[in-house]
C-alpha cells in the first residue's frame, strides 16, 4: 500500500502519532511542520518525511489511504489535490466546507471542528476515557496494544541527573504551568536529589537527550512528557486543564490530576487557582516514589 499521513503539530501530538507506523504496511509519506522533520527522518525504512513547505512533493504518488489528523481548512484543501482512494480524518466536502470522515468521529467529535460545536465537544472530551492512540487505531480498524513511540537518536548534551523539571508552558495553554516548581526543586535538592530545569535548546534532538538522561521527568502535558514516554523515562505528569485520559502511560507514568480539572478543562486563559490546585506535597511524594523504581543514571543515559 501507499499511505499518506498529514500531522503537522503540535510536536508532542506528532510524537504520539508515531505508534501508528508500527501497524501501517507499505510506503508511508508523512507531511509535518518543518521543525518536526528531525523527529521523523530515519525512524523507519518505509517512511518518507516531508515538511509542509515541501508538500507538493507528496503529489508524486497515488495513495491507497490518506490520513489527515489536522483540523484546518488549508490542510484539507491541500488534501483535495492529492490522488487517493480513501481518506481518514478531516477533508473538505462538495461545498468546500471542512468536515471529517465517519470512521474518524471518535477523535474529531472532540475537536475544534466537531459537528457538535466546541462547547459540546469539550464536554465530550472531558467524559472521554479512551487514549488518543485507541481512538485513532480503532477508527482505522486496528486495536492499540501499547505500540511504542518511534523516536530518532538524540544529540548528547551532557546534561543529566535524577530529576528533570519541564516547567515551561506555551502561550496557548498557560494554565499547564504548575505554580510550585521552584519549591519542588528546593525540596528535592534538600534530600540529595540532583535536579535540572530543562533549558531551551536549538535542536529538538538535544531536548530529547536532556529528557532521556534523567531518571524521572516532572512536568505538565507537554512535549517533554511525550519524550519521556518514548524513551522509557519515568515521569510524573500534572494535568491542570487538559485530558489525562488521552495519554497512554506505558506503565511508567504517574498522573496527578487537578481537583479543579473540570472547572478549567480546555480553557486557555490563566487563573492561579488552576496552577496551584495540585499540592507540592503530592507531587514530591510521587517523584520520590518514581525515583525508588527508576534505573540508575549511569545505565539510563545510554543513547539508544
Amino acid at each position: 500500500m501507499n499511505l499518506l499521513i498529514i500531522k503537522l503539530g503540535a510536536t508532542g501530538d506528532v510524537v504520539r502519532t508515531t505508534p501508528l507506523i508500527h501497524r501501517l504496511r507499505g510506503q508511508i509519506t508523512w507531511v509535518t511542520a518543518a521543525k518536526n522533520t528531525v523527529l521523523l527522518e530515519g525512524v523507519k525504512n518505509n517512511l518518507r518525511c516531508l515538511s509542509w513547505e515541501e508538500r507538493e512533493r507528496a503529489l508524486d504518488a497515488n495513495y491507497d489511504l490518506a490520513i489527515n489528523l489536522e483540523d484546518t481548512l488549508n490542510v484539507a484543501q491541500f488534501l483535495k489535490t492529492v490522488e487517493c482512494k480513501e481518506i481518514f480524518g478531516a477533508h473538505v466536502d462538495s461545498d468546500n466546507a471542512l468536515t471529517y470522515t465517519e470512521n474518524s468521529r471518535s477523535w474529531f467529535d472532540l475537536s475544534l471542528i466537531s459537528t457538535y460545536g466546541k462547547e459540546e465537544a469539550d464536554k465530550l472530551k472531558c467524559r472521554n476515557r479512551c487514549t488518543y492512540q485507541e481512538m485513532i487505531f480503532d477508527g482505522l480498524g486496528f486495536r492499540f496494544t501499547g505500540e511504542a513511540y518511534l523516536l530518532p537518536k538524540s544529540i548528547e548534551t551532557g546534561l543529566s541527573g535524577d530529576v528533570a523539571i519541564a516547567a515551561d508552558a506555551g502561550p496557548v495553554w498557560p494554565m499547564k504551568k504548575w505554580g510550585y516548581y521552584p519549591e519542588l526543586k528546593q525540596q528535592l535538592e534538600d534530600q540529595g536529589v540532583t535536579v535540572n530545569v530543562l533549558p531551551e535548546r536549538s535542536s529538538l534532538l538535544e531536548h530529547l537527550s536532556d529528557v532521556r538522561n534523567h531518571r524521572c521527568l516532572v512536568g505538565g502535558d507537554s512535549l517533554p512528557m511525550h519524550f519521556a514516554l518514548g524513551t522509557g523515562t519515568r515521569c510524573v505528569s500534572l494535568f491542570n486543564c487538559t485530558s489525562p485520559w488521552e495519554i497512554y502511560d506505558y506503565g511508567i507514568q504517574t498522573k496527578i490530576v487537578s481537583p479543579l480539572l473540570e472547572e478549567f478543562f480546555y480553557k486557555r486563559g490563566c487563573d492561579r487557582r488552576a496552577t496551584t490546585a495540585i499540592s507540592l506535597e503530592e507531587v514530591l511524594s510521587a517523584v520520590m516514589a518514581q525515583l525508588e523504581t527508576a534505573a540508575p543514571i549511569a545505565s539510563h543515559i545510554t543513547v539508544k
